[in-house]
């Protein structure tokens, strides 16, 4: 553990942080093994399927949970599935 006060403080912070991220990057698996799973299936509506998967995506960017590209690559690969 550190002695210095601002260190004190960042190991909290950072603690705080890392638990957040863990969260939505956790979340955001589900979501796309959910997308995954809905897309096989037949009866459910595909846009929709796209949509909500689109908009967990790009909200795990826009925090900075993973790289833009990196949400660009999973979004290729969900339209590349709904077309099929």
């Amino acid at each position: 553990m550190a002695n210095i006060k601002s260190q004190k403080k960042r190991v909290i912070t950072s603690a705080k942080a890392n638990a957040r991220n863990k969260a939505a990057k956790s979340y955001l698996r589900s979501s796309i093994k959910k997308a995954n799973r809905d897309l096989a299936d037949e009866s459910i509506d595909n846009n929709k399927v796209v949509a909500d998967a689109y908009s967990v995506i790009d909200k795990a960017a826009k925090k900075g949970v993973i790289h833009k590209k990196t949400a660009a690559r999973k979004k290729a690969a969900i339209a590349k599935k709904s077309v099929v």
